[in-house]
């Protein structure tokens, strides 16, 4: 509706009111009412006037309206949008969807989805989140023969917490209750608290990195630091807010490590250029390389970002997912914390988590947040009024980062079968680990550095030059042409290196390591027998 219209039937309800009233009883009465409605209207009349195109004296022809009958034709969209390239859902996967509706059996391992592959749900949290979503089952006579006392107590509590309506709005930064059950859950990781002002609830961690990068980014002018391989949700966003992305790359011969005198150079290469450098990303455990960050890599990059006037963002979201005891998962908050001034109060830190991962793999109800450490106040009620524009993260996804922030604990009634199901999973993730790194250092050509944490595994491809050719006759990159071959082959899906970033020269691709145990043997199979194929064929 337009302001003029709003403010005219506004009016008229108002001087409704008053002869309803009897309070119009003079001239006066009436022409005090008009005056206060119209200045009203002459506060609002700015921003009317300022949306609408200033008159033009010489007519100048814009752009066409329509392109072939569309007004949204692809030539006429958003030009970020248009350059935004996304590989984990790109060409691969599109073929892999033709295929399918053909019929095809698919085998995706081209995203971190752990239950599409197999993986089952908590059993604690479906049987809390089944009555949260039908609160009348907990006044069932049969309530306490379906399901555990402690289910039933959670479910009452989390019921009320959302005040008997799962299906209603929440406040935009997600239920006070929830976050400060993130914050206790922070603590509990870290030994060092946590302000659930500063906790944000979002539809995964991936809304919460767009909330960061979309305030830190003002134009094509600013640059983020990301690492190359990169999660290409970096890439995407950047892109689509019309900033730069400045990439750093990590070292394959050092275990996917970081290299701060190379970014150093870039940073001041770049801002010699006249680019403001705003941020730098890191993710750990990594995706798409699997390596974990020792605590001194963590000291050494909020120096790094410290001393360059940098903010951290700290991608966090594979925390539970860890194969190796040598390197634990440490977050970057914990390290800031015990760093001491001026890094633990000067340096800019966002961190974030997620439901999707771990044994929980709960990508589909979208639960992640976001923790704001040392921004300024002003900042994070600029993030609330981004956050307001959705109106309320999905209460969904609100109960299940509650349920994985907060579970059962010793002597309830719950506690010993829920253990055993994390226990289990993380130990059968940890095997499939070792399984998919070391039957791609068994294949000719193929070299893989040991999946220490998240889920996947980042083989490098040594590919003959017959191939190599082959894929530029193709118009495909080696590594595109190689994974193409493959899924039309096996029907297993996986995302070929280009996709996430990748040292010139260099072929590789990335796969999960979610198929199933009893299935794992059987794709280790499928890969081994094509790759033998496609490697005597381009010999």
């Amino acid at each position: 509706m337009c302001v003029l219209c709003h403010m005219s039937r506004k009016s008229s309800k108002s001087i409704g009111s008053l002869l309803a009233r009897g309070l119009m009883g003079s001239k006066s009465a009436l022409h005090e009412t008009n005056q206060k409605q119209f200045a009203a209207t002459q506060q609002m009349m700015p921003r009317f006037y300022g949306a609408m195109p200033a008159q033009e004296t010489d007519h100048k022809e814009g752009p066409p309206t329509k392109v072939d009958g569309y007004v949204l034709h692809p030539t006429t969209l958003n030009e970020n949008l248009l350059k935004a390239q996304y590989a984990v859902r790109g060409e691969l996967y599109n073929k892999a969807q033709e295929m399918a509706a053909e019929g095809k059996d698919i085998i995706y391992t081209n995203v971190g989805n752990p239950q599409q592959l197999g993986q089952k749900p908590i059993t604690y949290n479906r049987q809390v989140q089944a009555l949260v979503s039908a609160p009348f089952l907990m006044e069932h006579p049969k309530v306490t023969e379906l399901f555990p006392e402690d289910v039933i107590a959670r479910a009452k509590e989390m019921n009320k917490l959302f005040g008997g309506a799962l299906g209603a709005y929440t406040d935009s930064r997600g239920s006070a209750g929830i976050r400060q059950e993130v914050a206790d859950y922070i603590e509990r990781r870290d030994g060092h608290p946590a302000d659930p002002e500063h906790i944000y609830l979002t539809d995964g961690a991936s809304v919460a990195v767009r909330y960061v990068l979309n305030a830190a980014i003002r134009n094509e002018n600013d640059a983020i630091l990301v690492p190359i391989p990169q999660y290409p949700l970096y890439s995407a966003s950047i892109q689509l807010y019309g900033g730069t992305l400045l990439p750093y790359y990590l070292k394959e011969e050092k275990g996917w490590g970081m290299d701060l005198d190379g970014i150093k150079k870039s940073i001041d290469e770049a801002r010699a250029q006249g680019t403001n450098v705003r941020a730098i990303v890191f993710i750990n455990p990594g995706n798409p390389t699997g390596q974990c960050m020792t605590a001194d890599s963590l000291k050494d990059i909020v120096k790094f970002a410290y001393d360059e006037g940098l903010v951290l963002l700290a991608d966090e979201v594979y925390q539970p997912n860890v194969y190796q005891t040598e390197k634990p998962f440490i977050s970057a908050k914990k390290i800031l914390s015990e760093m001491g001034a001026p890094y633990s109060n000067g340096v800019e830190l966002a961190s974030f988590h997620t439901v999707s991962k771990g044994v929980l793999g709960e990508c589909g109800l979208r639960g992640g947040y976001v923790e704001f450490v040392n921004f300024h106040p002003k900042t994070i009620e600029e993030m609330y009024k981004a956050a307001s524009i959705n109106l309320s993260p999905n209460t969904t996804g609100q109960l299940a980062m509650s349920l994985m922030a907060n579970p059962p604990k010793p002597g309830d009634a719950s506690y010993n079968e829920y253990k055993k199901e994390m226990d289990e999973g993380l130990a059968s993730l940890t095997r499939r680990a070792h399984v998919m790194t070391d039957s791609f250092n068994s294949l000719e050509g193929v070299s893989c550095t040991f999946t220490e944490g998240a889920m996947y595994s980042f083989p490098r491809l040594h590919l003959p030059q017959k191939a190599i050719d082959a894929a530029k006759a193709a118009g495909k990159t080696p590594d595109t042409f190689y994974c193409l071959e493959l899924l039309k082959e096996t029907g297993i899906v996986t995302v070929p290196g280009v996709g996430f970033g990748q040292e010139e020269g260099t072929f590789h691709m990335r796969t999960t390591i979610l198929p199933q145990e009893d299935q794992i043997a059987d794709f280790v199979q499928k890969f081994k027998s094509f790759h033998e194929k496609f490697m005597n064929t381009y010999r």
